[in-house]
């Protein structure tokens, strides 16, 4: 009795949109996921001046599919002394924080179908931010319990540079926000897109916060020149030197899969999300109908994002590897002042604005 008014209570209808919505999301973040090694590739090619993949398929298009076979039909080695519960866990761990960062981003404005209007957002939480950094620390783990139970020095090495890069650089990471936080007012990402639609994209308003988080990114991701938990000339494959198959796949995949949701929140903070640049999108919708410019909405936000995606490959192919004290310089003496300067400053002058501009 009691399970079927559970059951009676269920908005299906808003539980059928958000199933299909993830669904959805999860498969694109994936199928970009798979494409950016392709894309990874052939930008490395140009820049070296090769052609790059072009033989499984037209322009080496069917690439991805090849590799993604080849590490399926690999064989799965365990080792031997490994931990072999925490040695799967792993790699299960990196890729489901990765895929969880997308629950909280606004892909688009609301799309009317069956006489609903269906918001692009699978989760609408008034504390957007705070859950990507949540699923963003848990990710360390992923790395860290792959690295350990592996049971190799080198693993271990790779999982430790890993855990206090990733600990040092978001301390400056969520310093830096503060300030962007300070002038929104709000700790969700689809009010800070309203607040940005038609009106001035916050890159504007905090310029050297976003410095701060696109490099603090890199070093998130794990991408050159900040890639030392996996440097192969000093510790094999890094953290994951044992994987193999699709053990190796998910780590593989869920780098690209943070590359891609790390340009998504990027684009939502600070360059307007989904906001259709010098156009009214009120207006528009008016002249062409919701659901066109939702879709509209929708190709300039994966077009901003594919930005980020080629700027994480060009700085990958451009820039060389930092020393460890380097990176650790870097983030403690560098990055953590400038995120502190930048929220004092950002503070003052919101202060002096409600003043008046007068001390």
């Amino acid at each position: 009795m009691y399970l079927n008014q559970i059951l009676l209570n269920i908005d299906w209808a808003l539980f059928t949109e958000k199933l299909v919505l993830i669904i959805i999301v999860v498969m694109v973040s994936l199928f970009v996921a798979m494409y950016s090694t392709y894309a990874e590739r052939k930008v490395a090619a140009f820049m070296q001046d090769r052609r790059g993949p072009n033989r499984a398929g037209p322009f080496g298009i069917l690439q991805p599919l090849a590799d993604g076979l080849k590490l399926f039909f690999k064989e799965e080695i365990v080792p031997s002394f490994s931990s072999k519960f925490l040695f799967v866990l792993g790699p299960i761990l990196a890729m489901l924080t990765a895929i969880m960062v997308s629950a909280v981003i606004p892909w688009g404005d609301k799309f009317h179908i069956f006489n609903r209007d269906v918001s692009l957002q699978i989760a609408d939480i008034n504390i957007g931010i705070l859950y990507i950094f949540g699923v963003v620390s848990l990710g360390v783990y992923g790395i860290m319990i792959g690295g350990w139970a592996s049971n190799n020095k080198f693993s271990l090495l790779g999982a430790m540079r890993a855990a206090s890069q990733i600990i040092s650089y978001e301390l400056a990471l969520g310093i830096a926000l503060i300030g962007l936080l300070m002038i929104t007012g709000t700790l969700s990402l689809n009010d800070m897109v309203g607040q940005q639609k038609d009106h001035l994209w916050n890159i504007f308003k905090q310029p050297l916060g976003f410095v701060i988080f696109l490099i603090c990114a890199f070093a998130e991701t794990n991408r050159t020149p900040f890639d030392l938990p996996e440097a192969e000339n000093e510790l094999i494959g890094g953290y994951h030197s044992e994987y193999s198959s699709m053990k190796l796949g998910f780590y593989l995949f869920a780098e690209y899969v943070n590359m891609f949701l790390s340009g998504a929140v990027m684009t939502t903070l600070y360059f307007g999300g989904y906001d259709i640049p010098f156009v009214n999108d009120a207006n528009l919708v008016h002249s062409i109908g919701m659901n066109w410019v939702a879709v509209i909405e929708g190709a300039v936000f994966f077009a901003k994002i594919l930005c980020f995606i080629f700027l994480f490959m060009w700085v990958r192919w451009t820039v060389p590897r930092f020393r460890y004290d380097q990176l650790m310089n870097l983030g403690w003496k560098i990055l953590l002042p400038l995120s502190l300067f930048n929220m004092l400053v950002t503070g003052a002058l919101i202060l002096l604005k409600q003043n008046h501009w007068h001390f």
